[in-house]
């Protein structure tokens, strides 16, 4: 390497020692600074002033062309890149994380969550075909949000169908929803069937089990305590105090043993400012109180309350989840219609997608192009 640095160098010699047989590991790193997880680059350096310019010199041409090194972050996988952008959509402006080209593959996430759950899924989605696009939800930083302050089913089904049509999607087209993504999800493909070739939920159950749980389930309505405290505005308070700790309680209730650092962290900067903490808790007071709810779409809120997606689908649970009890999901498969599949994910919990990422990960991408056609 020194050889091809000489003439950037004029008047720069090795010393006396020449060059040394101690082989130096440089390690590659990318433009912001932070180590790659690859093999190093190996080369034979010289010694003395000789070794340290080299040295500093090569770094800082592999730091110059960082970008044409492998980065196994979120920007970037072995094959495919992970790009920001943002769109309009709904009157709303969503960021959104996006993979890959072909049909659209719409990934919604949940509560408390954000889209960079979804890192795992979007380049598998990308290696399949498709172009994987996972937004902020509504209200979610940095998506805006809503001056309606609307934040029923469907309002958020009204989305996904909203940016399918924004992002130029077709009828071979493919929604995947977690968590509060799931309702999202069962809601578009209701209101508008023909947008959407197949439909993902994960986490929360469709074809009335969760409803029936409410009633039939006291291990469930326990579980789901938290959906009642949110309907008090001290909620605002409590969630937000202490560096959102509460966030840290449901991550760690929910997918008991899984370690989130990362992920807790992204989920609390998508709720970080008053208002889009009261935004986050409208979803759960939209369903259960009268409010956080337009009025416009009332028709449509009950329409997907009361019908089922007419597409395959796909439902996924974890075995461990301690938000919705593996129950719920046994009850949701004794519902499901003969197109539909009810798989229980082993060793996972309530965020599955992040603890067993092959196992979701291939159930889902084997789903969707299976039912391709």
């Amino acid at each position: 390497m020194c050889d091809q640095l000489r003439e950037a160098l004029p008047g720069k010699k090795p010393t006396k020692g020449g060059f040394s047989d101690t082989e130096t590991k440089l390690p590659m790193v990318i433009p912001d600074g932070a180590p790659v997880a690859s093999t190093p680059v190996t080369t034979t350096t010289p010694v003395g002033r000789w070794l340290r310019t080299c040295r500093n010199l090569a770094l800082s041409k592999l730091a110059s062309i960082g970008s044409m090194l492998p980065n196994y972050g979120l920007g970037m996988t072995a094959q495919h890149n992970i790009a920001t952008h943002e769109v309009s959509a709904n009157d709303l402006s969503f960021t959104y994380l996006e993979c890959g080209a072909g049909p659209l593959a719409l990934c919604l996430h949940g509560f408390p969550d954000s889209a960079h759950s979804w890192r795992h899924l979007l380049p598998e989605l990308a290696s399949a075909g498709y172009r994987a696009v996972a937004p902020f939800m509504r209200g979610y930083a940095p998506t805006s949000v809503p001056a309606n302050g609307a934040y029923q089913t469907a309002a958020l089904a009204t989305d996904a169908n909203a940016l399918h049509e924004k992002l130029g999607g077709n009828s071979d087209a493919v929604i995947i929803g977690h968590d509060w993504g799931a309702p999202a999800v069962y809601g578009a493909a209701i209101l508008e069937p023909g947008r959407w070739k197949t439909v993902v939920g994960m986490s929360v159950p469709p074809w009335g089990a969760m409803g029936n749980a409410f009633i039939s389930n006291l291990n469930q309505v326990q579980r789901s305590w938290y959906m009642f405290f949110f309907q008090h505005g001290l909620s605002d308070f409590v969630v937000g105090a202490n560096n959102l700790a509460f966030i840290d309680m449901l991550w760690d209730q929910w997918s008991p043993g899984f370690s989130a650092i990362e992920d807790i962290a992204n989920a609390k900067a998508t709720i970080a400012t008053p208002e889009h903490l009261e935004a986050a808790l409208g979803y759960y007071r939209a369903t259960l109180g009268t409010g956080f709810r337009d009025p416009a779409l009332t028709d449509a809120q009950n329409l997907v309350q009361g019908e089922n997606p007419p597409q395959p689908v796909l439902y996924l649970h974890g075995e461990k989840d301690g938000c919705i009890g593996a129950e719920v999901a046994h009850d949701a498969a004794t519902r499901a219609p003969s197109n539909a599949r009810v798989e229980i994910v082993e060793g996972a919990g309530h965020f599955m997608q992040l603890e067993q990422p092959a196992k979701v990960n291939k159930l889902i991408v084997n789903w969707i192009t299976s039912n391709a056609s």
